[in-house]
């Protein structure tokens, strides 16, 4: 483990997948993020973003306004336009990282959102913000979510690398922190970033010439409503295509016994029915 920091007082641990899976869990609760290093290979990082590229060139420009920004493009579902984004999403060391923290709160967790995010050069930073807003409380102690930003190109200082708040999470939102000092999370292309939903975070601006790609996942309890609805956003013939793991990581499951059963499937497993 290292740490690398734009202040004497700001810095976010980097790992390897190989490091004691206790320090980065801990890391990750302490700091609100952590970078875990080469997490997904150059040529499968690439295939995604060659798969994602032709709709970010087409269907890119929908999302822009005064937050997501003008001179950046964004996919609202990353599994409706790359199959193989599910090896990212269901990446082993990713779930292993997780467990520990969604798990002690849930029967089982789910993606609330996948999104691509491709900023272009010429965009201005981000405002700062929490993923977890889009929930209307907090109970303290419990982490509503986990964000996993995957680097598929190099994030860099001059291209937009993630900007967080180490340990603002551990505040009340009331607080704010849209002008606190920040650190980048650069990383090279196959590094991914980790980092809670109360986490204070926001995309870098791009002064570089060329785009800077991520694919961002949240991980939210099983028992929250989802952010996306990946039941209509990715075709249901592309659903059926992905392993088990990727299908209940989108929600074809129940959580416990009784929430979101279909009457059909007595075992809770439901998503190869009908």
């Amino acid at each position: 483990m290292n740490k690398t920091s734009d202040s004497s007082d700001l810095s976010v641990s980097y790992f390897r997948a190989s490091d004691p899976l206790d320090e980065q869990i801990l890391a990750l609760k302490n700091d609100g993020a952590i970078v875990v290093r080469d997490l997904a290979s150059t040529a499968l990082v690439d295939q995604v973003a060659s798969e994602l590229q032709p709709y970010f060139d087409t269907q890119g420009h929908n999302f822009e306004d005064d937050f997501n920004g003008y001179a950046t493009r964004r996919l609202a579902s990353t599994l409706a336009y790359s199959s193989a984004a599910a090896d990212l999403i269901e990446q082993t060391h990713v779930l292993a990282l997780l467990d520990p923290v969604l798990l002690p709160n849930c029967s089982n967790y789910r993606i609330g959102s996948s999104t691509g995010i491709e900023i272009h050069a010429g965009e201005k930073a981000q405002v700062l913000h929490q993923d977890d807003v889009i929930y209307p409380i907090r109970i303290p102690g419990i982490d509503w979510q986990v964000s996993v930003m995957w680097a598929l190109s190099d994030f860099t200082v001059e291209n937009g690398a993630t900007h967080v708040v180490p340990g603002s999470h551990r505040l009340e939102r009331e607080s704010g922190y849209e002008d606190a000092p920040t650190v980048q999370a650069t990383m090279n292309r196959g590094s991914a970033l980790f980092y809670l939903g109360a986490t204070w975070h926001g995309g870098g601006a791009n002064r570089s010439k060329a785009p800077r790609m991520g694919l961002v996942t949240t991980y939210a309890l099983g028992w929250l409503r989802q952010e996306v609805n990946h039941y209509l956003t990715v075709p249901r013939e592309k659903a059926q295509g992905y392993s088990r793991t990727v299908q209940n990581l989108m929600g074809y499951r129940c959580h416990g016994p009784y929430l979101g059963r279909f009457a059909d499937d007595p075992d809770g497993y439901w998503h190869n029915k009908h």
